[in-house]
């Protein structure tokens, strides 16, 4: 599941006239990355949520067929955050773990690693990285493979995880609710797993960041 439902208020005006998940960094729509990232990655089926100019979106991937996808779409009338969100979306999801992405990050990490990733008991699985300076007191705790919360220290959740529908059963469908309280739950009751990313991750939220994102692929781009 990606996630594309979110208005972008601090990427305005860049979100007044397009949605987030549209926003171009490196000459490509953010989503897009993923889509591609995903089909590589030997994934096929994806649902995406949509609200705020969310035919934008629909009209822009269409089916997915040209990434060799079939993608399905999770209309929100209001935007209902994450959790809502993930719960308006189960019956495209079904029953078992599925791999969920913020649109509005851009990431190198290997999904070829979570596409078969065995959750067990635990009702999720963080992929989590080291404090970036707009986030420096970070969210979880990390201590092997157990996500926790903490005094030791801590980490930012990128966006990525492993989730079991069963995470989101208290929330009914159609109502807005977001996904930390529920993580930081399972965290204290020694169900929620992860691991650390040590690779590249922007979190592309604001327009400053944006522009570094923009600013670091470019010099990718020319160091290849």
């Amino acid at each position: 599941m990606l996630l594309a439902a979110g208005r972008g208020e601090r990427l305005r005006p860049l979100t007044d006239a397009r949605p987030k998940a549209l926003v171009q960094a490196g000459g490509k729509p953010l989503i897009v990355w993923h889509l591609e990232k995903l089909a590589a990655s030997g994934l096929r089926d994806v649902v995406v949520n949509v609200c705020h100019l969310g035919e934008q979106i629909m009209d822009a991937l269409g089916d997915g067929g040209r990434w060799g996808l079939r993608i399905s779409y999770s209309p929100e009338a209001e935007a209902l955050e994450t959790a809502g969100g993930i719960a308006q979306a189960l019956p495209l999801l079904g029953t078992a773990p599925f791999l969920l992405v913020n649109a509005d990050i851009w990431c190198d990490h290997d999904f070829s690693r979570l596409r078969d990733f065995a959750l067990g008991a635990r009702h999720a699985h963080l992929v989590l990285a080291p404090n970036p300076p707009h986030r420096p007191e970070g969210d979880f705790t990390l201590q092997a493979d157990v996500v926790g919360n903490g005094t030791a220290p801590r980490y930012t959740y990128t966006g990525i995880a492993v989730l079991a529908p069963a995470l989101v059963n208290g929330v009914p469908r159609g109502t807005k609710a977001p996904l930390a309280p529920l993580l930081r739950s399972a965290a204290e009751k020694g169900l929620l797993g992860g691991e650390l990313h040590d690779g590249a991750w922007h979190d592309v939220g604001t327009r400053e960041r944006l522009a570094a994102l923009e600013t670091w692929l470019a010099s990718r781009h020319e160091n290849r």
